[in-house]
């Protein structure tokens, strides 16, 4: 079975800037703030492990779930295409920080000790972004190869996401806000590109424009 490279590019692409362990790091310190390194630890092994479990999910019956209530893989392609883009002008925009923010001193205080399920691994982490995306990589290769492909780079993404949490707090003093504000805006823009691709293809899909190979 052979890959297409250039769709476990886009694929890893997709998935590490919607995921963006970088912009969650500086979340994942604010939450567990006054902690040890080993309660850090157990945090992060527990968020990234629950948030695999769920895309995993996700990647295996997506595509069903989609036809049970009959909706086609181009329409939601489409609708995928919208929300990402939408969270790709969240990041130009610096939204998309302030939310996730937000959503971290709204959680219950019984659990604040505990974030790790609620609010790291859902939704920051497999928030409807990644969840949209797994799905739609899933459905561009059928046969098994989509599946194969998308668990695979979840899993380094995710692998990503565990160092830089538990690195979280030498990587904001080394590079500081500025830096990680730029380095989120160029994801957004790659993010939007990528998901006006989602689009055209789910309308070439309805025979609006060229066929996409």
């Amino acid at each position: 079975m052979i890959l297409d490279t250039a769709y476990m590019i886009t694929a890893f692409v997709t998935l590490l800037v919607v995921i963006d362990p970088i912009a969650i790091a500086p979340i994942f310190l604010a939450l567990t703030g006054g902690m040890t390194k080993a309660q850090r630890a157990r945090i992060a092994g527990r968020a990234v492990i629950v948030a695999g479990l769920l895309l995993a999910l996700f990647a295996f019956f997506g595509e069903a779930v989609l036809g049970f209530v009959g909706i086609s893989m181009p329409a939601f392609r489409v609708a995928g295409g919208v929300l990402l883009f939408l969270t790709a002008l969240d990041m130009l925009f610096e939204r998309r920080t302030k939310r996730r923010e937000d959503q971290t001193t709204d959680q219950d205080p019984e659990h604040a000790d505990d974030p790790s399920v609620f609010p790291l691994a859902i939704p920051l982490v497999a928030g409807p972004g990644a969840i949209a995306s797994v799905i739609l990589l899933v459905g561009e290769k059928p046969g098994g190869e989509g599946l194969i492909a998308v668990l695979g780079i979840t899993a380094v993404i995710l692998l990503i996401m565990y160092i830089m949490l538990r690195i979280s707090s030498y990587l904001e003093h080394a590079l500081g806000k500025v830096a990680i504000n730029v380095i989120t805006r160029v994801l957004g823009m790659l993010l939007a590109a990528l998901s006006v691709q989602f689009v055209l293809d789910g309308l070439s899909a309805f025979g609006f424009g060229p066929a996409v190979g």
